[in-house]
């Protein structure tokens, strides 16, 4: 059977902006798995009206099996939802033999290959002071230097606190063109006490200029040159546990004294 659906989304006033991200990431997500299966023809929206107002075309056996799809979508306790099964109609191209040939049904639905596009969260931004690196020297890979991370606080819109001294550093590579490649490890406690460990892989490059300027310690802005880290974060907090599941990208920018990291969860 096929019906058409009708939903409209009403947003809880005061939700965090991360937790709407998530939701919308995570739905997204479901639909595409409803057109893989089969129940998740076409979606539309109002060119005008109603924000949040969209309109479905779906299939299932019965109404009652729709229903509970549609109550297991992460969006399900925002949305109001309205089916109307549909019936056939005389002129429909289906009832009057205008059917798609066997070699066009047999090719798969654009939609089904479609994946939901990632969005950024921001979780926190870092931003930390310096202490004396240790030139290690000349390895294969380039030139070794540790760099400590000597303290600073981090803020975002759900977890603050500072970062921890003597378990927090830079393990970076600097390669002959100047490109740093880093592999940063720091230990962050918020201000309730609980303890994150953050580890990212990433890269700092630029111009010959830009990176030789970067590299006497001067005050360079970060558009001038690329700084960016994948990024892993664990803990044992039971109300954090969604760092440990999350893919997070941050951004860094390099002081004379200190460096910024902003984290961005991958929804």
């Amino acid at each position: 059977m096929e019906f058409l659906v009708e939903f409209e989304v009403k947003i809880p006033e005061g939700t965090p902006e991360s937790e709407i991200n998530h939701r919308n990431g995570a739905e997204a997500a479901a639909a595409a798995k409803l057109v893989d299966e089969g129940n998740l023809v076409r979606l539309w929206k109002p060119r005008v009206g109603t924000a949040g107002k969209v309109l479905g075309l779906y299939r299932a056996g019965t109404e009652t099996e729709l229903d509970a799809l549609l109550k297991a979508l992460p969006l399900s306790d925002w949305m109001r939802v309205t089916i109307t099964p549909l019936g056939q109609h005389p002129n429909d191209p289906e009832a009057t033999g205008s059917r798609p040939t066997a070699a066009t049904t047999s090719q798969p639905s654009p939609a089904a290959n479609r994946l939901p596009e990632p969005c950024l969260t921001k979780v926190y931004r870092l931003e930390a002071t310096l202490g004396q690196p240790l030139d290690v020297g000349d390895i294969a890979q380039g030139r070794r230097r540790i760099v400590p991370l000597s303290g600073g606080t981090f803020t975002g819109p759900e977890i603050k606190g500072e970062l921890l001294p003597g378990v927090s550093a830079d393990w970076q590579i600097v390669l002959p063109d100047g490109t740093a490649l880093g592999d940063i490890r720091y230990t962050l406690q918020t201000d309730r006490g609980d303890l994150l460990y953050v580890q990212s892989r990433g890269v700092r490059h630029g111009s010959a200029e830009v990176l030789a300027r970067l590299g006497r310690g001067e005050d360079v802005d970060a558009s001038e040159y690329t700084f960016r880290t994948s990024t892993q974060i664990e803990t044992a907090a039971a109300d954090l546990d969604w760092l440990n599941k999350g893919i997070f990208v941050s951004v860094g920018g390099r002081q004379a004294g200190g460096v910024i990291y902003e984290t961005y969860l991958v929804g």
